[in-house]
């Protein structure tokens, strides 16, 4: 077992030695511009994308020609939102998202909002993290032109009733766009089933190469229509005008086809080491709590509170593993997660959230590892926590009138 270990896997994952293998001869040998269309290095790039879209689409169950590339989810994002309230407008400007909706999709409808271009119902979502198809239903209006709903939460792994979802937006004729880069390669993804009409996911979640991503349009029942956001020649079919970056358009698609064969036992390994994971840390750690659905959440995910423990201080005791903790920091202030908030969590614990992330390419060892190092920092700092032990004692801490310096 080699040091640092990596457990951040919702962050990024390590590119499988396949999907580079696949790649290699894209970036010096067949260096052709895909739209190049007179010549054999440009039929040879174009071939090689055409392959990988197709690769990609028979993940989430799709026809290739609804596959448009993008630099990333982000942008993925941003096209679907933006690109839908340009091309209906007209039709109406609500769109209806979910609290805990990653930046990329809160981030983008919030601009849009804060020019006065649209009104936006925020929902909900229950202690498990969850969106509640009927609040869906019920907030929908005659303006209503978009749902965006994430498949799958990138902190807490809780998977959402997407299909509900879906089969709502198509009774009552509203496009639904789905922010899936958690899930896509993870669980199992089928666009028609689950009423998807514009789905957002990237490479880089999924053991591919970071900085291509995907916009999957619906193109009948009904035909989606999206303005594009960038000009240039017209490139996907007038959705993203730009070179296509031809190597890791391959990566992407290999990585997808990887994934749809390895899916099945990659998810039977992940959940048999997570469960194992919490099991051992719920049992040797007192007052530790999970975040998230218990069991509709993504094989790989586990986010736990330790109570009268600081998750930065704990990230910064295990400098060998790579995690994430619930706590977004930035310049000024220490935000506890608005993920963790929306589900109800106090600050306290929401600051002593840890985020594992297990991938494919971690081992038992590593899960051992990791199970003996978090149960010493955590019993090491409540050892120096005096809240820990006034707790311990019986003290109602919130009963306790601080004295002001």
């Amino acid at each position: 077992m080699k040091l640092p270990i990596f457990l951040d896997n919702h962050s990024t994952s390590a590119m499988d030695p396949r999907v580079l293998e696949t790649m290699l001869p894209y970036f010096v040998e067949k260096f052709g511009n895909a739209a190049s269309r007179n010549h054999a290095f440009g039929w040879a790039a174009e071939e090689a994308v055409e392959n990988a879209r197709k690769q990609i689409a028979k993940l989430i169950k799709a026809d290739p020609k609804e596959i448009v590339f993008m630099s990333g989810a982000t942008e993925s994002d941003n096209l679907a939102i933006k690109g839908v309230l340009e091309m209906y407008g007209e039709k109406g400007t609500h769109i209806i998202t979910s609290s805990t909706e990653h930046r990329a999709v809160l981030d983008t409808i919030k601009a849009l909002e804060g020019k006065g271009k649209i009104t936006v119902t925020y929902l909900a979502v229950d202690k498990f993290g969850m969106v509640n198809p009927e609040d869906v239903r019920a907030a929908i209006t005659e303006k209503t032109i978009l749902i965006s709903v994430m498949l799958a939460n990138n902190e807490i792994g809780t998977i959402n009733p997407v299909k509900e979802i879906g089969k709502i937006a198509k009774e009552k004729g509203v496009l639904f766009h789905c922010d899936a880069t958690q899930g896509v390669g993870k669980i199992p993804v089928d666009v028609q089933e689950m009423g998807i009409d514009l789905m957002s996911f990237s490479a880089h979640k999924m053991y591919g190469p970071k900085g291509i991503g995907a916009l999957y349009v619906r193109k009948k029942n009904p035909r989606v229509r999206i303005v594009a956001q960038m000009d240039g020649g017209g490139h996907e079919r007038g959705m993203r005008s730009g070179t296509l970056p031809v190597p890791l358009i391959v990566g992407f698609g290999k990585a997808c086809e990887l994934c749809e064969q390895e899916m099945a036992t990659d998810t039977a390994r992940l959940i048999t080491m997570r469960d194992r994971l919490e099991a051992s840390l719920m049992k040797a750690l007192e007052e530790s709590y999970l975040n998230g659905h218990p069991i509709n959440r993504l094989p790989g995910n586990l986010n736990i509170s330790f109570a009268y423990v600081e998750g930065e201080s704990l990230l910064m005791g295990m400098k060998d593993i790579a995690l994430s903790s619930g706590s977004a920091c930035t310049s000024a202030t220490l935000e506890p997660s608005y993920v963790l908030r929306a589900l109800g969590v106090g600050t306290e614990l929401a600051h002593s959230s840890i985020r594992f992330g297990l991938g494919r390419f971690n081992t038992d060892d590593e899960i051992d590892y990791t199970i003996k190092k978090v149960i010493e920092v955590v019993t090491k700092l409540r050892d120096m926590s005096p809240l820990y032990e006034m707790a311990k004692e019986g003290v109602d801490l919130k009963s306790v009138q601080w004295a002001a310096h």
